[in-house]
C-alpha cells in the first residue's frame, strides 16, 4: 500500500500557503502508478486522503490564483517585495541537493548563492520547479524537456508556458488512478478525512494505554462527533471524485484502538490496515515474528504491516544500486516464504517523501523491484480488495497505538504537541458555550476549522523529535485555524493564540552551530567532553523527519576549527566501520575528492593533509594551509566493501566560513 498524503495548507481565503501538493503531483502522484503500470503483472493499493484529493483540484486550471506560492513564482522578479523574495528563495532552495540538484549544472551553481540579479532569480524559479518533475514529465512532456536542456537565461514566457503544462498534467492524475482500478490493477482506498488521530479524539487516554509515561492535557474533550465526520464526509469525497464507495481504510498514522474501529465498522468500512508492533502488543507476544495473514477483530478485517521490509524501501535502499536493492527485498521476502506457507506480506508506506532521496526519484529502483516481482513465480502482487478474500486469522484483542513504536508519542507527550492540544480543546469548549446563537453556515464554517486543525500533521512537527524548515509556517496554519474559529463566533481572539508555539525555529532541532574554537586531539577516543566543547553538532538521526527513521550508521556529526585545522567527529554504529569502513571526502569549490579508510592513519589529498583515527568514533582533521579559499562546501561518503551506506550531511553541503570569529554562526 502507497500512502498518498498532504496535511491542508488553506488559508480561510481558500489560497494555498505551502505549494508541496503541485510539486508532488509533479513527481509523485501520477508516476507512482505509472511505473506500476509498465509491469504486466504488478498490483498494489494507493491510500489517497481528502485533503490531498481536494487540493489537488485546485491546480486543475490557473493554479497561480489558488496556491501562494505560485502566485509569487509566476511573478517578475523585480515586482516582487523583499520578504516575497526571501520566502520565495527559501522555497526554491529547498529541493534535495544530491538527488535533485545536481545534474542540473545551473541550479547547482545558483544553489549555493546566497543573493540573486531578477535575471538569476528567473533561473532559480525555474530550475527549482524542473527539479520537481518526476521521470515521465522528463521522458514524456517536450515542454518539461526542452526546457532542461536550456539550463539558463530563462524568460517570463517560459514560466508561464511550464505552468500551464503542468496545470494540464495535474488534470489527469486522478482519471489514471480510475482507469487502473476499472482494470483490477489497484485498489483506492482512503484515511479519515483530515487526517486525524481517530483513538486521540475518541478518548485521549488512549496515549496513555499504549505508554503509560505519556504526559496528556488534562482538560480533554472527547471528540466523538468530529471523528464521525472526518469518517463520514472522507468516504462522500471519496465516491465524488473515484464513482464508486471504498469500504477500505488506512487509519491516519496507522492509529488504531477498539473505538475507532467500531467508529469505521459502523460507517461501512471493513479492512483497515496499522503496523506489526500491535499486532504483537494485542497478542501480548515477545517473540516479534510475524504470522502473515490478514486477521480478523469484531468482523473487521485488518492487515499489520511489514515494519521491515516497509522501512527498507522508505529509508534505506537509497543508498544501494536499484538491483541490488531489488534482489536484497526479494531474498527478504524468499525467507518469509521459506518460513510461513502462503503468506499474505502487507508492505505499507509513504508514497511520495521517500523518493527525494533514491536517484531519478525512484525510477531506476522501481523498475527493478517491478521486474523481479514480475518475473517471479512462487510470488504475486495482490490489491487489498484480493486480499479481502484471502482466510483470516481471528484476533481477541487490540491494543491501541500507531505505525510508530505502537504508541501516540509523535503527537502528544511533549510541551509543545500538549499545548497545541489544549489550544484545540479550549477553542471547543469556547464554541460550546456560543454554538446556539450561531447561524448554519457559520457553524459549517467553523466545523470546517476544527477537522482541519485536527489533523495529525501538525502535532507531528511540534515538539524536538522532528524537523522542518517550514515549522513556523506549519505552526501558522494550526494556529489560524483556531483563529478562523473565534472570528467566526465573534469572540476577541485569545493573545495566546498569536503566540507561536514552537519554541525552537529553522534548524535548531537538528543543528547545533559552533560557538568557539576548537582543537582535539585526533586519537578516535572519547577523551574528554572539553575538547569539543563549543564545537557544531549535526543529529542526522531527525533531519529525514518526514518519514521518522534514522538515516544510516552515522547518527552525529561533531565539527569546529581553530586557525590551522577543520576538526569533524562521527558518531554511532562505527564498530565495523573502523575496520573496513571508507569516507569519501568532497570539498568544493577547491575539487578536492578523495577516499580514506576509517583506520588511516595520515595522508595527502591533493596537497591537503588529512589525519584520522577510529576506535570510539571517528575523528578527523584537515588541514587549512593549503586552502586558498575564504569559505568551502563539504559532503562527505560512508562506504563500505565498495557499498554506499550514507551521505552526509543529511540537508545537502555543509558551508564553512574558514575566516569565521565566531561572531555570527555558520550556515547552509
Amino acid at each position: 500500500m502507497w500512502h498518498m498524503h498532504q496535511p491542508d495548507y488553506r488559508n480561510e481565503d481558500g489560497i494555498m500557503q505551502m505549494p508541496w501538493v503541485f510539486l508532488h503531483a509533479i513527481k509523485d502522484y501520477y508516476d507512482m502508478p505509472w511505473m506500476l503500470n509498465r509491469h504486466t503483472n504488478i498490483k498494489a493499493t494507493f491510500n489517497i486522503t481528502s485533503p490531498l484529493i481536494e487540493q489537488l483540484k485546485l491546480y486543475y486550471k490557473n493554479p497561480q490564483h489558488a496556491d501562494k506560492f505560485l502566485l509569487l513564482w509566476l511573478q517578475k522578479p523585480f515586482l516582487l517585495q523583499e520578504d516575497e523574495k526571501k520566502w520565495l528563495i527559501k522555497i526554491c532552495k529547498s529541493s534535495q541537493f544530491d538527488t535533485m540538484v545536481k545534474g542540473l549544472p545551473r541550479y547547482e551553481e545558483l544553489y549555493k548563492k546566497d543573493s540573486f540579479s531578477d535575471e538569476e532569480l528567473l533561473d532559480l524559479e525555474v530550475l527549482f520547479v524542473l527539479s520537481w518533475c518526476g521521470m515521465y514529465l522528463k521522458t514524456h512532456n517536450t515542454e518539461v524537456k526542452n526546457l532542461i536542456q536550456k539550463q539558463r537565461e530563462y524568460v517570463q514566457e517560459d514560466k508561464e508556458r511550464l505552468l500551464e503544462e503542468l496545470s494540464k498534467f495535474i488534470g489527469g492524475i486522478w482519471n489514471f488512478y480510475k482507469e487502473l482500478y476499472v482494470k483490477k490493477l489497484i485498489t483506492i482506498s482512503t484515511t479519515p478525512f483530515y487526517h486525524p488521530i481517530l483513538p486521540l479524539l475518541l478518548d485521549m487516554q488512549n496515549a496513555k494505554k499504549a505508554n503509560a509515561h505519556t504526559q496528556i492535557p488534562q482538560n480533554y474533550e472527547k471528540l466523538q462527533e468530529d471523528a464521525t465526520l472526518h469518517v463520514q464526509r472522507a468516504k462522500a469525497l471519496f465516491y465524488d471524485t473515484f464513482d464508486y464507495e471504498t469500504d477500505v481504510f488506512w487509519p491516519a498514522e496507522g492509529a488504531v484502538d477498539t473505538l475507532s474501529v467500531n467508529l469505521l465498522k459502523s460507517l461501512g468500512v471493513n479492512f483497515i490496515a496499522t503496523d506489526e508492533e500491535i499486532l504483537y502488543k494485542s497478542l501480548h507476544s515477545k517473540s516479534k515474528k510475524l504470522i502473515y495473514a490478514p486477521y480478523n477483530y469484531n468482523n473487521m478485517l485488518m492487515g499489520f504491516r511489514d515494519h521491515t521490509l516497509s522501512d527498507l524501501i522508505g529509508f534505506e535502499y537509497r543508498y544501494k544500486e536499484a538491483n541490488e536493492a531489488a534482489q536484497d527485498f526479494i531474498r527478504q521476502l524468499q525467507q518469509i516464504q521459506n518460513e510461513n506457507n502462503s503468506a499474505t506480506v502487507f508492505v505499507i508506506l509513504d508514497g511520495e517523501n521517500a523518493w527525494e532521496f533514491y536517484k531519478n526519484n525512484g525510477f531506476d529502483f522501481f523498475e527493478a523491484l517491478y521486474g523481479e516481482l514480475d518475473r517471479s513465480l512462487w510470488c504475486k502482487t495482490v490489491t487489498i480488495d484480493e486480499v479481502k478474500e484471502l482466510p483470516s486469522r481471528e484476533l481477541i484483542n487490540l491494543a491501541p497505538g500507531s505505525w510508530i513504536s505502537g504508541s501516540f508519542d509523535t503527537w502528544v507527550g511533549e510541551d509543545e504537541k500538549t499545548r497545541a492540544w489544549e489550544l484545540l480543546f479550549l477553542t471547543k469548549k469556547d464554541y460550546e458555550h456560543h454554538k446556539e446563537s450561531l447561524d448554519e453556515n457559520t457553524k459549517a464554517k467553523i466545523t470546517d476549522n476544527f477537522l482541519a486543525a485536527e489533523c495529525s500533521d501538525w502535532f507531528w512537527w511540534y515538539g524536538s523529535d522532528h524537523y522542518t524548515n517550514f515549522s513556523v509556517e506549519f505552526d501558522a496554519i494550526f494556529r489560524r485555524h483556531l483563529i478562523n474559529i473565534y472570528t467566526l463566533i465573534g469572540m476577541a481572539i485569545p493573545n495566546e493564540l498569536y503566540i507561536p508555539i514552537c519554541k525552537y525555529q529553522s534548524s535548531t532541532k537538528f543543528w547545533i552551530q559552533p560557538q568557539s574554537e576548537i582543537t582535539p586531539n585526533i586519537d578516535g577516543k572519547r577523551d574528554s567532553f572539553f575538547e569539543w566543547m563549543g564545537c557544531g553538532v549535526i543529529d542526522e538521526s531527525k533531519i529525514f523527519s518526514t518519514m521518522q527513521s534514522n538515516t544510516g550508521p552515522i547518527k552525529k556529526i561533531y565539527y569546529g576549527q581553530d586557525a590551522n585545522n577543520l576538526y569533524f567527529a562521527f558518531e554511532g554504529d562505527v564498530n565495523d566501520l573502523c575496520k573496513k569502513g571508507m569516507i569519501n571526502i568532497i570539498i568544493d569549490p577547491i575539487g578536492l575528492n578523495g577516499t580514506i579508510s576509517f583506520h588511516q592513519k595520515e595522508m595527502l589529498l591533493q596537497g591537503i593533509k588529512i589525519k584520522s583515527a577510529c576506535k570510539e568514533w571517528l575523528e578527523i582533521s584537515l588541514s587549512k594551509h593549503n586552502i586558498k579559499q575564504k569559505k568551502i562546501w563539504l559532503r562527505f561518503e560512508i562506504e563500505e566493501n565498495a557499498r554506499s551506506l550514507q551521505t552526509l550531511p543529511g540537508f545537502g553541503e555543509l558551508v564553512i566560513d574558514l575566516q569565521d570569529d565566531y561572531t555570527k554562526n555558520w550556515f547552509i
